[in-house]
């Protein structure tokens, strides 16, 4: 029989501890998979101890205050990724998540052993557009989250603008080897063993490379994107990070994803992807309980026990 070492997911999470727990008990039924939990700073004391224990669960006892369009999403996502090379297991891929997505097809274990060597993210090359989001140091005070009409986000508008007219008033002055090509895209990846250990070692040494996204915005749409897709991997990207996403529809709502519902079910099934986001008890339990119940990471496979 086939055997296989367990996956690693890391996951990123901020609230709804019980919503959670439903989403690491689909990753670790039957040992497929250890799971790494990094809580935001603001919710740690209140969520460690209502999450699921477990011997393949993790929880990271540093914890950074995450905030959107920050540098600290990268750094919750590093301390991830070292705790789980400094595990000492060997691990098939490691898979970036939420605490609001769910698993919604079967058979991802049996997916990921047919595709061991690919990379799964979503990218685009914006390297001959507007890379303003990169090249602009931005104010600590820009780099926040702002409704349609909040004056920093109009602010925020025109310096993109002018950038790509070749006006850059706040220029990121941080070292850039021009070899390099810009890459967007969703934050969320599953990528093999091999390259969770590539990104380390790369990072460790070469400083530049983080301290050039330090005062970027959005930096986790691009920081990890950018360097596998400059590296030697590059080849093995495949331009689909896995996941059914239900975009806004409104100009307030479209870059961010919506709450799924009940009634979503049927094109989340016809989608054959197999991860969906984002869930919210708040907004829809039913849909969760209706996943939760059916889905798991694979039915038969044998696992190899640690340190084999």
């Amino acid at each position: 029989m086939n055997t296989t070492p367990r996956t690693a997911f890391i996951l990123q999470v901020h609230k709804n501890p019980q919503q959670v727990n439903k989403f690491i008990q689909q990753l670790t039924a039957k040992e497929q998979a250890d799971v790494y939990i990094h809580i935001d700073k603001k919710s740690y004391e209140g969520m460690k101890n209502q999450l699921v224990k477990g011997p393949n669960v993790y929880i990271l006892e540093n914890s950074v205050n995450c905030e959107w369009g920050d540098i600290s999403q990268i750094d919750a996502t590093l301390l991830l990724l070292k705790e789980v090379l400094a595990s000492g297991n060997e691990y098939d891929f490691v898979c970036l998540r939420s605490g609001q997505d769910l698993l919604v097809k079967d058979g991802f274990k049996d997916f990921l052993r047919a595709n061991r060597n690919s990379v799964f993210l979503d990218y685009r090359d914006i390297s001959q557009g507007n890379t303003g989001l990169m090249n602009i140091r931005w104010p600590k005070v820009m780099r926040k989250r702002y409704t349609n009409s909040h004056p920093l986000r109009i602010i925020r508008r025109i310096l993109l603008s002018l950038y790509g007219k070749g006006i850059s008033l706040f220029p990121n002055k941080n070292y850039w080897p021009r070899e390099y090509s810009f890459y967007k895209g969703s934050q969320w990846f599953s990528i093999p063993f091999d390259v969770a250990k590539y990104i380390n070692q790369f990072l460790e040494e070469n400083s530049w490379y983080y301290s050039f996204f330090t005062n970027s915005l959005v930096p986790d749409e691009s920081f990890f994107h950018t360097l596998i897709l400059n590296s030697k991997y590059k080849s093995n990207v495949v331009n689909n990070h896995l996941f059914f996403i239900k975009w806004g529809e409104t100009l307030s709502e479209r870059n961010s994803p919506q709450d799924l519902i009940s009634e979503d079910i049927a094109r989340i099934v016809k989608s054959e992807q197999f991860f969906a986001r984002k869930f919210e008890e708040k907004t829809d339990e039913a849909i969760i309980h209706y996943f939760h119940q059916r889905v798991t990471l694979s039915k038969d496979v044998k696992y190899l026990k640690r340190g084999s």
